[in-house]
């Protein structure tokens, strides 16, 4: 009983994050007739308006980002058509990001980097996971495959690392950036609740990542010990 409910908080910590950002973007993403623009005019306007012309925005079926390579603010296609407080907030924090890109500020450089270095190494380690089994065949030696098997358990870990040490990076975007400018005029003095969860959920959505890399590695570990 112990074990099932130790088993059912390490599920409710990995997933609750996940849950609460998606039903607050969800909350607050009917169209208000109050809100002038949707978040693709919001974005290009606030871009023009910190000399970021340069900066494009389209939309995306990726998920909401901004990328420092090919200098884009991208949106889902709600998020980019609507009028809602969703939109409008998640729009702001990408351009939150661009803003950062444009002031050259080194904690989104570093996250750029960590970013890149994990995405490959969670790759590595995913592949050293699944040619182990094989390796082990072949050379007969346990301590190869616990070798195999911590590199590609520590490269896949790795990426639940970065993703954390990059929360400040979203929270600045959040609320360094996108709040104060919302609040100089883009929304109305109701909103203001509203639109502060919204960013937050924007900015935990890396502490959602970060969770679901570690039940990643918690699923290799399983497998390893069968």
């Amino acid at each position: 009983m112990i074990y099932l409910i130790i088993v059912l908080l390490v599920f409710a910590l990995i997933f609750a994050p996940q849950w609460w950002a998606k039903s607050t973007f969800e909350r607050y993403s009917e169209n208000q007739t109050h809100i002038p623009g949707t978040g693709g005019e919001l974005a290009r306007h606030l871009l023009d308006k910190h000399d970021m012309p340069h900066v494009k925005v389209e939309i995306t079926e990726s998920g909401d980002h901004y990328d420092p390579e090919d200098k884009m603010v991208r949106l889902s296609a709600s998020n980019f058509n609507d009028h809602s407080l969703t939109a409008i907030a998640v729009a702001a924090h990408e351009v939150g990001h661009a803003i950062q890109d444009h002031n050259n500020e080194a904690k989104l450089t570093l996250r750029t980097k960590l970013v890149t270095i994990s995405q490959r190494a969670s790759k590595f380690g995913s592949g050293v996971m699944l040619i182990m089994p094989i390796v082990l065949i072949l050379t007969r030696s346990p301590g190869a495959g616990l070798i195999f098997a911590l590199v590609g358990l520590t490269s896949i870990a790795g990426s639940a690392i970065v993703h954390l040490v990059t929360l400040p990076v979203e929270w600045d975007a959040s609320f360094g950036k996108a709040l104060p400018i919302l609040k100089s005029g883009y929304i109305q003095d109701d909103d203001i609740a509203a639109v502060d969860k919204i960013l937050k959920a924007a900015a935990l959505t890396y502490v959602a990542a970060s969770l679901m890399s570690i039940l990643n590695v918690w699923r290799w570990v399983a497998l390893l010990r069968r």
